[in-house]
């Protein structure tokens, strides 16, 4: 088997998965779901564990030497002996699918030596798929992704004030803000559609919240980065990032500028 249809078995599968845990998801969504709290007042819900327990179930029976890293499972240091790792957050944008939005999704990804080679994230309530290979481009729907390729003459942001001041401060140009999008992952999946060219990531974001959408984002020609420069790894030990940035070419010198030193005179 060629690298290439390794990478769309595999991409197959998470979207035959995320398919399915989007489907019991969705039998929880505006139903009062059951919510307990995690350290840091985080929430779950009875949702998230019932889609987490059948991606397991279901993705390492397929692929039984890969490892396991999910927001909502226990970490195992077993992963870090395996070559590939399924990475996994049952609901991105917990807190959203809770009120009622429909901004969240089932977010699912496999990485390889730290770098994403397949990502799917599904989200039922707004019937969007998006999808991503390493080296075969990225899809909405079935639609190609390319977001790097919209102009919208001022460049659009979603993200808190204070950041959009920044980039001001540091390039002359005045970003337009985005209403706030509370799912991090379909955010960035957002800027590979071409809705905006940019997002501030505070820190302390996670492999599950990422992996999946930086994919689809590289591939739809732009970039999600630590806050110096590097593009974004996942799968190590340490499963946490700093302030990070995701954003077409067009914008990515004045963003890392602003992390760089944030502080507005």
């Amino acid at each position: 088997m060629t690298k290439a249809s390794d990478y769309q078995a595999d991409l197959q599968l998470l979207k035959d998965a995320a398919a399915e845990a989007g489907r019991i998801v969705m039998t929880y969504f505006r139903n009062e779901p059951k919510v307990s709290w995690k350290e840091g007042n985080s929430p779950v819900t009875e949702a998230d564990f019932a889609a987490d327990a059948y991606l397991k179930k279901v993705l390492l029976a397929a692929r039984p030497d890969y490892g396991w890293l999910s927001e909502e499972s226990a970490d195992s240091p077993e992963r870090l002996t395996r070559q590939r790792t399924f990475i996994v957050d049952p609901i991105d944008g917990t807190k959203a699918f809770i009120a009622g939005r429909d901004l969240w999704c089932v977010s699912v990804a496999i990485v390889e030596n730290g770098v994403s080679i397949a990502g799917v994230l599904d989200c039922p309530a707004r019937n969007e798929v998006f999808e991503a290979t390493n080296g075969g481009g990225s899809r909405l729907n079935g639609r190609i992704l390319s977001g790097a390729l919209v102009n919208h003459g001022v460049p659009r942001f979603a993200g808190a004030k204070t950041w959009l001041t920044a980039y001001h401060h540091h390039t002359g140009t005045e970003p337009e803000a985005v209403g706030h999008i509370p799912s991090l992952a379909y955010r960035i999946a957002a800027i590979a559609d071409g809705r905006f060219e940019g997002t501030f990531i505070k820190p302390e974001c996670h492999d599950w919240d990422i992996a999946a959408a930086g994919l689809i984002l590289s591939e739809a020609g732009g970039a999600l980065l630590e806050h110096d420069g590097r593009p974004a790894q996942y799968g190590h030990q340490n499963v946490r990032h700093g302030l990070m940035i995701a954003g077409v070419d067009a914008v990515i010198p004045g963003m890392l500028a602003v992390v760089a030193n944030p502080i507005v005179g």
